[in-house]
């Protein structure tokens, strides 16, 4: 640094007497003028407490009097560079570093100091900042992440750092930069020019050692001595290769199941080793030559050999299997697969343990047959059960009742024999299925159930009937021999060979014949012609129908032929009897009219009973000559809540704001005279105290009805304006009074006005 500084100092100081000028491409030393250098050269990083001295301004007009003065203008005039005004000496106030700026423009003017007039031109000037090695080399990152495949070969790229400098790369070797690996041999290289890092080591193992820290550095001055270095770390992982093959840590496993266990369940896991990731570590397990009984399919989250069950296992039959597995990669590389087996051996043994099994039945399912003739307690058939296990434990056999809710069959609990306990019709039901559970007898919860299909095979049992009931009509204009209907029949019966009718009526009937058709139909034909509705309007024939099964089963069903009328072409017209007056009764007209009076009359029956029914409710004050109370009646409904325009409620709350005048505007009331109330006397305590008690009185009375009731009491308190209305406290005689006033008070009082003062006075007493 000691020396570096002296150097600065003696750059600085020769360059004070060094003039560059440029003209034409030419480096003079003096102008005409002879007073100016157009550029300056100053180190950067000036360390010094003075001012750093950049350089001297002289012209030839300055004779060293003093009368001449040097102005500095333009790029950090005045702040970053001084000149003494007096010997143009110009300094720089404070460092300078070049990767800020690197140049500065200035103009310098000499001027007479006592004129201030301009002794030669404005002339430009450069100061260019000379670099100096103050940036050290720096990395984009701290840390760098690559990643390389194991037993890569030496001298694999690995991945490129590069650091930049700050400092002038055109000068001198600041910005020179020279790679180095300073942590991470033997393993890794870095090239010194680009920092590529490389392999260094062959055979490097990732199942050895993943991970590597590098540490590179950058450093200038191309490496020399004294130059400024930077660095950086670089973590390197190895990435895998299928370079290692899977292993059995054990070649032999043993397992154990049990015979109980279900077909595709799972009785053991064996696991070979592949020290590899990813699917270089994927493994295949098979069973060498294969194997009825077992199979095994591999686990791929954990890389697992399954063994499962492909068919029942029976300690009784076979205890012990063994069989040979093979395990491989999945995946291999082919530049590792000389001399070295990708695959591994293990030998399974499997032992089957004994469990207590319950019941296994002979077959699954039983079909029995039996035919529908069989009496109660008749042999259905027999099922049969045993016990797997060694023991051979005994059996017993029962019904499961929820599937023969009519109880139709019983089964013997000791040799599994179903007879039936009622008798069997085909025609109800063809099919009975019922369960049959076998049972341990030592232990209960070994069962097993098996289901038992009982067919029941036909009897001819039932006789055949028509198909359908038939509607047959004869015209009256018939002739003899014509077709009147076809009839077929039906039979419930099942025949092996198939259903044969034979048709047949009496072959003395006189009105018709039939024609067996062979083919489970008969034709029905009229033997005579000039049938008559007044003589017979309907004729019932019988007609037997028989099967030919064993044993014959026959039955006669009535063909009801109605007589009608018919057109030309035979078409009916009307099938009702004519109608014949009654020689000692009544025609249908009059008993049609008969029933019509009859309903009449129910009906002003039941009409004059609705009407008694209907009874009108009395009212509280029956009588208008009742003037205890002042109740004027409606005899209307009121609207709910929503009815604001018959009554003011307000009234009700207040009395005394009550409009006097105040009509309801939905009704024409029964007073013909307005209402006036006189302002009641606000301190009636009396008559408070009154209302009050018997308030209570009729809320404590048990007897008292469960809805609003109106109690009327004749008490008119101190404070009445009539006062007493009795003679008994009188002192003169009735003649002595003067009722007039009782047309002052209002309507309320009008029947007893007219009561006191139209009085006669000889009915006076």
């Amino acid at each position: 640094t000691f020396i570096i500084q002296c150097l600065e100092i003696l750059y600085t100081s020769c360059l004070s007497f060094i003039i560059y000028l440029e003209s034409d491409g030419k480096i003079l030393q003096r102008s005409k003028r002879g007073w100016m250098w157009n550029q300056f050269f100053l180190l950067e990083e000036y360390t010094g407490n003075d001012h750093q001295y950049v350089g001297k301004l002289h012209s030839n007009m300055d004779k060293g009097d003093g009368n001449v003065k040097y102005i500095l203008t333009g790029d950090g005039a005045g702040t970053l560079f001084l000149i003494d005004e007096k010997s143009g000496d110009i300094h720089a106030t404070k460092r300078l570093d070049r990767e800020e700026k690197a140049m500065y423009t200035l103009h310098a003017k000499v001027l007479d100091r006592n004129t201030n007039a301009e002794l030669e031109p404005d002339t430009e000037f450069n100061i260019k900042i000379h670099d100096i090695n103050d940036n050290a080399p720096k990395f984009a990152k701290e840390i760098y992440f690559a990643s390389v495949p194991e037993m890569s070969e030496v001298g694999t790229s690995v991945a490129t750092v590069t650091a930049t400098d700050a400092d002038d790369q055109t000068y001198g070797n600041s910005a020179k930069l020279v790679y180095s690996i300073l942590q991470g041999q033997p393993y890794f290289s870095v090239d010194s020019e680009n920092g590529t890092i490389k392999t260094a080591l062959p055979g490097m193992d990732r199942e050895v050692k993943e991970n590597y820290q590098v540490v590179i550095q950058a450093k200038d001055m191309a490496g020399q001595m004294g130059g400024l270095s930077g660095t950086t770390t670089v973590s390197i992982t190895l990435s895998d290769v299928n370079d290692s093959p899977p292993r059995f840590a054990n070649h032999s496993f043993r397992v154990t199941a049990v015979e109980s266990t279900v077909i595709g369940a799972a009785i053991g896991r064996i696991k070979a080793d592949d020290p590899d990731v990813g699917r270089n570590a994927e493994m295949e397990y098979t069973i060498v030559g294969g194997h009825d009984i077992f199979n095994i399919i591999t686990d791929q989250i954990t890389q697992e050999g399954v063994i499962i069950i492909k068919k029942p296992l029976d300690y009784e039959t076979k205890r012990d299997y063994e069989f040979r597995v093979e395990v491989k990669n999945t995946y291999l590389d082919a530049r590792f697969i000389h001399g070295l087996q990708f695959k591994d051996y293990a030998t399974v043994k499997v032992t089957v343990e004994d469990v207590d099994e319950p019941p296994v039945f002979t077959r699954n399912p039983y079909i029995i047959e039996v035919h529908e003739d069989t009496a109660a307690g008749s042999f259905v058939g027999v099922v049969s059960a045993r016990d797997p296990d060694a023991d051979n434990k005994p059996v017993k056999y029962s019904i499961d009742r929820h599937t023969d809710l009519e109880r139709l069959f019983n089964i013997d609990s000791v040799n599994g024999t179903i007879t039936t306990l009622k008798a069997l019709d085909r025609e109800t039901s063809k099919w009975h299925n019922i369960s049959v559970v076998a049972t341990e007898i030592n232990n209960p919860r070994q069962t097993t159930r098996v289901p038992v299909f009982i067919k029941v095979l036909d009897v001819n049992d039932n006789a055949p009937e028509f198909a359908m009931s038939y509607d047959t009509f004869v015209c009256e204009n018939v002739k003899a021999g014509q077709l009147i209907q076809t009839i077929s029949a039906v039979d419930t019966d099942e025949p092996l060979v198939g259903h044969k009718f034979v048709f047949s009526i009496s072959p003395t009937n006189p009105n018709f014949t039939i024609d067996d058709r062979e083919d489970n139909t008969a034709n029905i034909l009229t033997r005579r012609g000039g049938f008559s509705r007044r003589e017979m309007s309907m004729y019932l024939l019988p007609v037997v129908i028989s099967d030919n099964d064993y044993p014959i089963q026959s039955s006669t069903s009535t063909l009801i032929v109605r007589v009608c009328a018919c057109d030309s072409r035979g078409n009916m017209q009307s099938c009702n009897p004519e109608v014949l007056p009654f020689s000692d009764g009544l025609t249908t007209g009059a008993l049609v009219a008969i029933l019509l009076c009859v309903i009449i009359l129910l009906m002003i029956v039941v009409l004059f009973a609705a009407l008694r029914r209907q009874r009108k409710k009395e009212p509280l004050i029956i009588s208008k000559e009742d003037v205890r109370d002042n109740v004027v009646s409606y005899n209307d409904e009121g609207g709910g809540e929503e009815d604001t325009q018959a009554f003011d409620i307000g009234t009700l709350r207040n009395p005394e704001v009550m409009d006097a005048n105040k009509l309801r505007r939905d009704i024409i009331p029964e007073m013909l005279f307005p209402f006036r109330r006189t302002s009641p006397i606000k301190d009636n305590t009396d008559v408070r105290d009154f209302i009050n008690g018997r308030l209570q009185e009729n809320d404590s009375d048990p007897t008292a009805p469960p809805y609003d009731s109106l109690a009327t009491y004749a008490y008119e308190g101190t404070g009445s304006l009539a006062e007493s209305l009795s003679s008994l406290e009188s002192a003169a005689t009735e003649g002595d009074q003067e009722y007039d006033y009782l047309t002052n008070w209002g309507p309320q009082f009008k029947k007893l006005a007219e009561m006191y003062i139209g009085k006669s006075p000889d009915r006076e007493t």
